[in-house]
């Protein structure tokens, strides 16, 4: 079994510490450290979404909450771009809601990024709604958070994300993928449970339709890609077949010894020089493994992969990525994401042996 006991303590508040650096005054985080040269000291709107995991699992609601105000603010501060996409479905990417942000001023960067990425605006829907349906935390205060809520809704509609090519979790080339569509749908139908935000009911089968259509792959150029493990966690918007099928395919295709590569034939870090064969090994794939594996009730492999991450730990923290087949990793260290991940991993692995009351009391006061 895992770490147990103080030990398992000291390592998510280690891990929490590390990722509590990375929120800014604003209250979003950014996705590494504050200055590295890889364009990754800035504000994800998906970014944040999964940041947010590790503290809404731990019950730290105010750090959850101030987050999701921030991102609140910052649709707003960009609604008149909204109005203008809900108007006329967007010609160009620049005219889309945008995926990355200035923490402290809410401005939007420019630069070319696959800035096309309706995930994003899904995965806000589905936890703001989420959390409004447990009435006991609430993100929406007034009119005006529900009024930049509907336009969301309807921006989604107006884009008919169902079909619309996205560059995706990755930001990479257009297409149409599984892990977009379904981030909107799992968006849609939960927050269409909040009083007050209409979403129709074409808009959720549109979205069903589709995603049934092209399961278990995620494009018509990818067969198998780490990003459909969200449609089983934390969307949980797939079947037991279709759940079976993702974890089978990851598994045989894309599992590495210190992470899972995001897609066969991935440019990003890899280290042959044609870059083809030597993917690079993403280490939030790993957790990721094990939360779903521990949601299903399958613990020994919830474990398995849960050491198998915590192997890629290093003093600076969890890195992005490992090169292939090496123990060297790239400059986005600590990510934000992969640290939320692990927590949220160890957490869940071990939270039989260690009672609520406490985990509150050590890692929220």
């Amino acid at each position: 079994m895992v770490k147990r006991g103080p030990t398992y303590k000291h390592l998510v508040q280690q891990h929490l510490n590390i990722l509590k650096k990375l929120q800014t005054r604003s209250g979003l985080f950014l996705a590494s450290k504050k200055g590295v040269l890889t364009g990754y000291d800035k504000a994800w709107i998906r970014d944040n979404f999964y940041e947010c995991l590790a503290f809404e699992v731990l019950g730290d609601w105010e750090t959850v909450k101030k987050t999701y105000r921030a991102i609140l603010d910052t649709f707003k501060k960009h609604e008149y771009k909204i109005d203008h996409a809900i108007a006329k479905k967007p010609e160009y990417p620049y005219e889309y809601i945008h995926p990355r942000y200035d923490p402290e001023t809410f401005d939007e960067f420019w630069e070319d990024w696959g800035n096309k990425q309706n995930d994003a605006i899904g995965c806000i829907l589905f936890k703001i709604g989420e959390i409004e349906s447990k009435k006991k935390y609430k993100i929406l205060k007034n009119k005006e958070d529900k009024r930049i809520v509907q336009k969301l809704v309807d921006y989604l509609s107006t884009l008919e994300y169902w079909h619309d090519p996205d560059s995706g979790i990755w930001e990479e080339e257009e297409e149409i993928h599984s892990s977009s569509i379904g981030a909107c749908l799992a968006g849609l139908k939960m927050i269409s449970k909040v009083k007050g935000i209409k979403v129709p009911k074409e808009l959720i089968k549109k979205g069903q339709e589709t995603l049934k259509t092209i399961l278990p792959r995620e494009s018509l150029k990818k067969f198998v890609d780490l990003a459909l493990l969200s449609l089983i966690w934390p969307y949980g918007i797939v079947n037991k077949k279709q759940t079976e099928e993702i974890l089978k395919n990851v598994e045989y295709h894309l599992l590495k010894k210190r992470g899972v590569i995001r897609y066969k034939g991935d440019h990003y870090y890899n280290k042959n020089p044609d870059k083809f064969s030597e993917e690079a090994e993403w280490t939030f794939g790993l957790s990721w493994l094990s939360i779903i594996y521990n949601k299903l009730g399958k613990k020994a492999k919830a474990d398995q992969f849960l050491k198998l991450a915590e192997k890629t730990i290093t003093k600076e923290g969890v890195p992005e990525l490992y090169l292939s087949n090496t123990n060297k990793y790239n400059d986005n260290i600590p990510l934000g994401w992969s640290e939320s991940l692990l927590i949220v991993a160890i957490y869940d692995v071990n939270k039989n042996h260690i009672k609520k009351a406490e985990v509150t009391n050590d890692f929220v006061n």
